[in-house]
């Protein structure tokens, strides 16, 4: 178990009507400030894209109404919890994301960027977890997905490793645009395949939709071209919670297929304190200013798992407050790429395992 102290940084400084948005919040329908043809990145003059030039000025009600989004574009923003205003940009998502601290428009931006390009070349970048009867019965299943960030650069022959991020927020709502997409970009520029889940906010039916997105991933590895051995878990906040649970108690417990539980658990700020006992390796970090979940409680979880005999790595950035993210900017930059060495260790141990 490492526990690390640094110092202290600071943060760094279309005509799509939004349908989607207007039909879940009520918002009035808009109209984007510049037409799609003249937002367009290819040269002046030139007919343009659907994706236009996203930038922080881009209005969050033309990311959600985009038609490459399909009727998933609206969770990538917090629209039953903290309605977007009509006029509000993605500069504007840190008014949004309550509980969170140092939000990056870069990185907002960069994530609604990939999602977009991706799309307008026809790759898939969501699936639905549950079947339409199942969503039929229970329509409360409708708000449930995974997205998906395919391995960029990796090794030919060999399929990527499986990520699953879970974001937080309170159980209120699912702060993916911060606290899991970017997690599952970065993972994805580093050549494994991460998922973000899309998760009924509660503890039980968001453990269940963890299960049975972990399910789907084992039943369609080869579909979606992923080698899920020794997957790990990630998770911030409330995400965090799941991510734990799950790994201390299997897929199968919440409802999920009789497969095998993560073989890494990444944690970011949650005050979760449980234990099985059957713990798997687990990365931990947070802020020692942190005044919804303490890094002491998280410290002594990871201890207890390093005592049971499992490899387990625990950080505290001073002076960092809850919900740090990628923590750019901050005393926490670069956690994730400790976070990710964690759990390649621990892929490698498997495989050495196995040989």
């Amino acid at each position: 178990m490492m526990l690390t102290r640094r110092g202290l940084g600071l943060a760094a400084g279309s005509s799509v009507v939004a349908a989607a948005l207007a039909a879940t919040t009520g918002c009035s329908p808009v109209l984007s400030r510049r037409s799609m043809k003249q937002v367009s990145s290819g040269p002046a003059g030139s007919e343009g894209t659907v994706i236009g030039a996203v930038n922080a000025d881009t209005l969050i009600a033309d990311v959600v109404g985009n038609p490459l989004l399909e009727d998933y574009g609206r969770f990538l923003f917090p629209i039953t919890f903290n309605t977007p205003g009509p006029n509000d940009t993605l500069a504007d998502t840190a008014d949004l994301l309550t509980w969170y601290s140092y939000i990056n428009t870069d990185t907002t931006v960069d994530v609604v960027r990939d999602l977009l390009e991706r799309r307008e070349t026809d790759q898939v970048v969501f699936h639905s977890i549950y079947t339409g009867a199942e969503k039929v019965s229970d329509p409360t299943l409708k708000d449930t997905g995974l997205f998906v960030f395919p391995a960029q650069g990796h090794a030919a022959g060999k399929r990527p490793r499986v990520a699953v991020c879970s974001a937080g927020g309170g159980f209120a709502y699912v702060a993916s645009i911060y606290d899991s997409m970017p997690h599952a970009l970065w993972l994805s520029r580093h050549s494994y395949t991460a998922f973000t889940l899309q998760y009924r906010p509660d503890v039980r039916t968001g453990c269940e939709d963890l299960a049975r997105a972990i399910s789907f991933i084992h039943t369609h590895a080869d579909e979606l071209g992923v080698d899920p051995e020794c997957y790990s878990l990630w998770g911030g906040s409330a995400g965090a919670r799941l991510a734990a649970y799950l790994g201390s108690y299997g897929p199968a417990r919440s409802g999920g297929d009789d497969v095998p539980g993560p073989g890494t658990v990444v944690m970011q700020y949650t005050g979760h304190s449980d234990l099985s006992g059957a713990e798997p390796p687990t990365f931990a970090c947070a802020g020692s200013a942190d005044g919804i979940a303490s890094w002491r409680t998280m410290q002594a979880r990871t201890d207890a798992i390093a005592a049971a005999g499992t490899p387990s790595e625990f950080h505290v950035y001073e002076g960092l407050p809850h919900g740090f993210g990628l923590g750019i900017g901050t005393a926490a930059e670069g956690w994730i790429e400790d976070a990710a060495a964690f759990w390649q260790a621990q892929i490698d141990t498997s495989a050495a395992g196995q040989g």
